[in-house]
């Protein structure tokens, strides 16, 4: 479903021959390739290798590119440095296909300073040397094209310890940066000189002299380059034809470093100031030309804002001696979108000197006439989905919306048009939506909670004409203030009646719209990790809410189901639930639905299995298809079944609903669906379509066969 961007692209990488071929990769939501007959991105990490318990590879911290052979490409991802070791994905076809090789050390593609780059690097001469820059373990090597990698001990042997690490924030930024400084390609002769740019951590860890090293003849050597300032972070080098080197300092990681900052250029002895900022940070960083025509363009970050004055990007076309602004309070389309933030890449297309385009926390701007006084812009996000779903709602069939949508950093949002951007929002502004919910029979009126993330402080809203208007509770429920974690949820039983279970609270209900709030009698909850009650809503009997405890993790206690009867105020312990012995399971992992057409009839997925009640949560039947993968530990390596969720069944089929539940049956994790109670099962995605796991699911009850999911990092997406 159209959103747009959403999320923050960390790295563009252009093929430096092939026109209009060029990468982008994102620090949550995987790599994209450009199509320039669509004028859209085309998201190549949605297949086999990044689903199930592999979402963690849809943070790309690197791409490289073969500029010998076009169709090459190599990719490292891995989300944060405490997952352990990275992966490389290797490419024959631009991305279309995969093969992967695990990495002897960390990455961090949503750690701090990961617009940093590019870390990896192809010897344009040797194309199958590649050099990669890690963030705790020094400088690696590989010489058989990716497949194996030893680390350049010539440089530095050590790798940082967990007190270096933590000391550098928890993640580390060690290498940051590798240049081959060479004009010639396909020689079949590795590139003798080698410049790498280190970070102030890594500096201390190793005990080296210098935060720029070069090598000249191959790596198998390396010494210090004296470089003007020192303790400074060096984001970008970026290497001119004519041999000169730029280089960014800037003092903080980024995202949107801080200043102070320099940006210089190095002809190999001598160093040049061509411009400097104390109140900013540098980031991106990108050159076109030669000599004294050379253009740069310079993303100037932590500056917010634009307005006349303002420094954005900046562009000079005589090699660092004037600098004009070509973004700040420039034309763009929409005008209406942020027009800054992050730009901590920069890339002048090598086939276009005039194109110019810039990453920020929302995705990608460009420009077509950069040398113009008034460059206009225009956000070039069409198929970049990053957003991070964290709840999905559908209303019955016939509303006047189709799924209520509840994202990271956006908000929650309204969609009655899957082809269009939606416009239906509670305009919390930079918030996390948690959870919403609508009044089966009067879905106009709708509930949402979440938190704003600027303050720290939750919201709850409702809106009674279908999201065209909102307003927020007038109080809220115990517990939403203080607890203002994701896990969380609410139920409606009508309008202006709802149940609400913040984050590690016991849950509270409204007959009044939210003037006042009762805690219900539902059992505390141990708060040792993350936790909260689902809590649901029988569509029959709106008096029936049901509320699942899912025990808070692998070693928590067993889950457990309570009923209410009274519209969710007072609630009995279902004893057929602690009869069926619900594996304990975080809250994410697990998740209670509803079918809207027969009273008491539920499902549920407790990160396993899956459960099947028709008598309103009284006894419970286990489900033989699903079951997690174990890998020697006693948590599962992929969940057997995490989330279940229904819609408008198949005609003719013997049950009242279609069932969709993400698992594993017979070793293969996806999305499976049932057309018979669960009698029988069929897979429903293929492995082209893994998106990274799937977080969160939601059925359509207008058309069959039609499921929302959030990929990790990849929006909202719909079948059909």
């Amino acid at each position: 479903m159209k959103w747009g961007g959403g999320g923050y692209v960390t790295g563009l990488v252009f093929h430096p021959t092939i026109a209009n071929l060029v990468y982008a990769r994102t620090d949550v939501g995987g790599a994209y390739r450009w199509n320039q007959a669509t004028s859209s991105w085309t998201p190549i990490t949605d297949g086999l290798g990044f689903g199930g318990a592999e979402s963690r590879f849809h943070g790309i911290e690197s791409i490289a590119l073969d500029p010998n052979d076009d169709q090459r490409v190599y990719m490292a991802a891995g989300m944060y440095t405490a997952d352990g070791n990275g992966r490389i994905y290797i490419s024959s076809n631009r991305g279309d296909t995969w093969t992967h090789y695990d990495l002897p050390f960390a990455l961090g593609g949503n750690n701090p300073g990961r617009a940093m780059g590019e870390r990896m690097m192809v010897d344009p001469n040797k194309p199958s040397t590649l050099f990669y820059g890690s963030r705790q373990a020094g400088l690696w090597k590989s010489t058989d094209a990716g497949h194996t990698w030893a680390q350049v001990t010539a440089l530095s042997s050590v790798t940082m310890n967990a007190d270096q690490v933590k000391a550098a924030g928890g993640s580390g930024m060690g290498i940051e940066t590798v240049v081959f400084d060479t004009n010639t390609k396909g020689s079949g002769t590795a590139t003798q000189t080698i410049y790498v740019a280190i970070a102030p951590d890594y500096v201390s860890a190793a005990g080296l002299a210098s935060n720029l090293y070069k090598s000249t003849n191959g790596g198998t050597s390396w010494a210090a380059v004296t470089t003007p300032i020192s303790g400074y972070h060096i984001p970008h080098v970026v290497r001119a034809a004519d041999g000169m080197l730029y280089v960014v300092f800037t003092k903080a990681s980024g995202p949107g470093a801080e200043g102070p900052a320099r940006l210089y250029k190095f002809d190999g002895s001598n160093w040049t100031l061509l411009d400097s900022n104390d109140s900013a940070g540098y980031g991106g960083l990108s050159v076109s030309g030669t000599g004294p025509a050379t253009r740069i363009a310079l993303g100037v970050t932590n500056t917010w804002g634009s307005f006349s004055g303002q420094k954005i990007i900046q562009l000079s076309d005589d090699a660092g001696g004037n600098w004009r602004e070509i973004a700040a309070a420039m034309p763009h389309t929409p005008a209406d979108a942020s027009f800054w933030g992050w730009p901590d890449d920069v890339e002048i297309d090598p086939s276009n000197r005039d194109h110019i385009l810039y990453v920020h926390g929302g995705g990608v701007w460009e420009t077509r006439n950069a040398s113009s006084s008034t460059p206009s812009w225009n956000e070039a996000i069409d198929g970049i989905e990053e957003t991070a779903v964290l709840s999905l709602a559908t209303p019955p069939a016939g509303a006047t919306y189709t799924v209520i949508n509840s994202s990271g950093d956006v908000g929650t949002w309204v969609h009655t048009n899957l082809a269009t951007k939606p416009t239906l929002t509670p305009a919390t502004s930079w918030s996390n939506g948690f959870a919403a919910d609508m009044a089966w029979s009067d879905p106009q009126y709708m509930t949402a909670i979440g938190a704003v993330l600027g303050n720290n402080t939750s919201y709850g809203v409702w809106s009674g004409d279908g999201g065209k208007t909102w307003a927020k509770f007038a109080t809220y429920a115990p517990g939403a203030a203080t607890n203002t974690n994701q896990e969380a949820s609410i139920a409606v039983t009508g309008r202006n009646k709802a149940v609400w279970a913040p984050g590690n609270s016991v849950p509270s209900y409204t007959t009044d719209n939210g003037a006042t709030w009762v805690p219900t009698d539902l059992p505390a909850i141990n708060t040792v990790f993350p936790r909260a009650y689902h809590l649901v809503a029988d569509r029959k009997n709106p008096n029936k809410v049901y509320a699942y405890d899912s025990g808070g993790h692998w070693w928590g206690t067993p889950g457990k189901v309570y009923v209410s009867t009274d519209g969710g105020h007072t609630f009995t312990l279902s004893q057929g639930s602690v009869a069926a012995g619900l594996a304990p399971n975080y809250f994410a992992n697990t998740s209670l639905a509803v079918n809207p057409n027969a009273e008491g009839d539920l499902w549920l997925a407790d990160g396993n299995t899956v459960y099947h009640s028709t008598d309103s949560g009284a006894t419970w039947t286990k489900l033989g298809n699903f079951a997690s993968i174990f890998a020697g530990n006693q948590w599962a390596q992929v969940q057997g079944a995490s989330i279940v969720a229904l819609g408008k069944a198949k005609a003719g089929a013997p049950y009242s609903a279609a069932v969709y539940v993400v698992g594993v049956i017979d070793g293969v994790w996806g999305v499976h669906r049932s057309d018979d109670a669960g009698a029988t099962w069929t897979r429903f995605n293929d492995d082209a379509h893994q998106f990274g796991g799937i977080g969160m699911m939601a059925g359509d009850w207008n058309t069959y066969g039609r499921i929302y999911v959030s990929g990790t990092g990849r929006g909202l997406l719909y079948s059909n």
